[in-house]
């Protein structure tokens, strides 16, 4: 039988709204993280997406473009109005930039072969028990520095943010979805002990200096760890106790290894 949960937590500073979105069905996990940098109601816009998910995975930029077609002038409509009672600024602001969001969606088949989809920084990952192997939808470090591809609610894809793969789900799985700041912990943490392997990529980030090199020099400096049980073990019990999941990330943002951002995960394992 497979399991699926998720959870969600906002920013550690007061009054601060969460703009993710996690989604866990029973076949179907999917994080969105609402971009409040640009546009209006991102937080709105990510909680919207979730639901509308298809059972059925998509499988193309085309299928994820059509399918957005079908889904946002329902959206658009409700929002405009939130946007014309504030008027002003923010109604021009509304109308040229709309809302943004990013999207990590996996399903799983009756075969337990699970296909999964992103657009954005957020990330999809598979850790097999067995090897003791992460792999990921992302591509390296240094690259979460960059501005992500967000999906627009009323412009159409940049087709080339589109990310696809398809792993197979067995007894000695764990697969996730994490928004930014949790996958950039999640990737340094399997990186820095497996240094001879990641040198490249960990050097590169490093000297981008940004605020996450400083937090994989921070990460490089902490004494030799266990990633299985450091990340991968709490991660499983996260889920489930969300004053845990508060505690092991405040910890972690006190100690300077994860950015201060809205932190969202859904897990599914058999």
């Amino acid at each position: 039988m497979t399991k699926t949960r998720c959870i969600t937590l906002g920013k550690f500073e007061k009054n601060a709204i969460n703009e993710d979105a996690v989604i866990a069905r029973k076949n179907m996990i999917a994080v969105s993280d609402g971009a409040g940098g640009g546009g209006l109601f991102a937080d709105r816009w990510s909680k919207y997406l979730l639901p509308n998910l298809p059972d059925r995975p998509i499988t193309s930029a085309e299928q994820l473009d059509e399918w957005i077609g079908i889904i946002w002038e329902a959206y658009y409509n409700k929002t405009e109005e939130s946007a014309k009672r504030l008027g002003g600024m923010a109604l021009d602001k509304f109308y040229d930039e709309g809302s943004f969001a990013t999207l990590a969606t996996i399903w799983k088949l009756p075969d337990n072969s699970c296909p999964w989809i992103t657009y954005g920084d957020s990330v999809v990952f598979h850790y097999d028990y067995a090897t003791k192997v992460l792999t990921h939808s992302f591509s390296s470090l240094v690259d979460f520095n960059n501005p992500p591809y967000l999906v627009n609610c009323k412009d159409e894809l940049i087709l080339s943010g589109f990310r696809s793969g398809e792993f197979r789900l067995t007894k000695d799985s764990f697969a996730f979805v994490a928004s930014d700041a949790l996958a950039h912990y999640v990737m340094m943490m399997y990186e820095v002990p497996r240094q001879n392997e990641y040198d490249t990529e960990l050097d590169i980030a490093i000297s981008a200096n940004t605020k996450n090199s400083n937090l994989l020099r921070k990460c490089l400096e902490l004494p030799t760890f266990r990633f299985e049980k450091e990340v991968i073990d709490k991660l499983r019990k996260a889920v489930y106790d969300k004053s845990y999941y508060k505690k092991w990330l405040n910890n972690l943002y006190h100690k300077g290894l994860i950015a201060l951002d809205d932190y969202s995960l859904a897990v599914m394992y058999k």
